[in-house]
């Protein structure tokens, strides 16, 4: 099929990368003429994706209407912070029931709308689906096994990306719970800072495990309150997400909290990892949501106070150790 790639950082590549071995027709928009140039020339991203080798047959422009006309299927992969923009130059070329697939992971902060909210908003004539899951850039770059789900409204749409993106090395579960995944996919960066700032302190394997189980446990009261299913935040695009980005290097949101932890401002931290962290952007949103359901989110609350208050990252964590005492699960104890 033809697919239009609207995005040319780490992830639109490495999708493309997977498409094109599945023998669709790939064009690749970036709004960055020195970009374009170089992947057209070099065919290859050296600084984003380096090793990866670009086929000859895929097609790199700054021609967002050539990208986005008479495609099958639409891949939005820009930055969270650039979703709606990027949407609203859209809006004008997309056709009615066009698939648009959102690959960035966010919470809108002025609006705490979901990106498909967001992008289904822009362009009202779209049909907006999803995917998420467990899965670097460099490692689906590379064809390293790696597991993901599409969501959609509707199982037709849902087994329709399925079938376009997988392979012998990419597996692509469905599911109907895109307000689960969305919440799964934004927070679980705001908890790989946390991780992050934790390695940066010098913590070991307790705090991180820590950060994870209480971490996902935090994303869940959240998602479900909000009216997604519990399976959703048990599976690939909750608990699995959040592993892999709270464990990997491969990980920007990790690496900014490192840099956080060893000392550094959060400008700084997101100047050296040259990239967008997205949890940094969705942070805020985050702590708005939980007021909003009325839910307690204390590792995310203290994410807050270090990025945007200059709370000292052991303060942070000397709070979150001395919180009232409580108990882990929801069952009473015998009398």
């Amino acid at each position: 099929m033809k697919i239009g790639v609207i995005g040319a950082g780490s992830w639109g590549i490495a999708l493309t990368v997977l498409l094109t071995k599945n023998g669709h027709d790939l064009t690749v928009w970036s709004i960055i003429e020195d970009e374009v140039n170089m992947l057209n020339n070099e065919r290859e991203h050296k600084a984003k994706l380096p090793g990866v080798k670009l086929d000859d047959s895929i097609k790199f422009t700054t021609d967002l209407e050539s990208t986005v006309k008479g495609k099958d299927m639409l891949v939005l992969a820009v930055p969270s912070p650039f979703v709606r923009s990027t949407a609203k130059s859209m809006k004008g070329y997309v056709e009615e029931g066009q698939i648009i697939v959102n690959v960035a992971k966010g919470i809108e902060e002025d609006t705490l709308m979901r990106l498909s909210e967001v992008i289904s908003e822009e362009i009202p004539q779209a049909n907006v689906a999803i995917l998420c899951g467990p899965s670097h850039a460099e490692e689906v770059g590379r064809g390293i096994p790696t597991t993901i789900v599409a969501g959609a409204k509707d199982k037709a749409t849902a087994e329709f990306i399925q079938n376009a993106f997988m392979n012998e090395v990419f597996r692509v579960y469905t599911s109907p719970d895109m307000l689960g995944m969305e919440i799964g996919a934004a927070l679980k960066n705001v908890i790989a800072l946390a991780a992050g700032i934790a390695d940066g302190l010098g913590y070991g394997d307790n705090t991180k495990a820590a950060l994870i189980t209480r971490g996902i446990a935090e994303i869940s009261r959240l998602g479900i309150k909000m009216g997604g299913s519990a399976e959703t935040f048990a599976g690939l695009t909750g608990i699995g997400d959040l592993i892999v980005t709270c464990a990997s290097m491969h990980s920007r949101n990790r690496r900014a909290g490192i840099l956080i932890g060893q000392g550094k401002s959060m400008k700084e931290a997101m100047d050296e990892v040259k990239q967008v962290v997205e949890g940094v952007f969705s942070a805020k949103a985050a702590l708005l949501l939980g007021k909003k359901y009325d839910v307690e989110l204390p590792i995310i609350e203290a994410v807050n106070r270090v990025l945007f208050e200059g709370e000292n990252v052991g303060e942070a964590v000397k709070a979150l150790m001395l919180r009232d005492r409580k108990i882990e699960i929801g069952a009473e104890f015998g009398k």
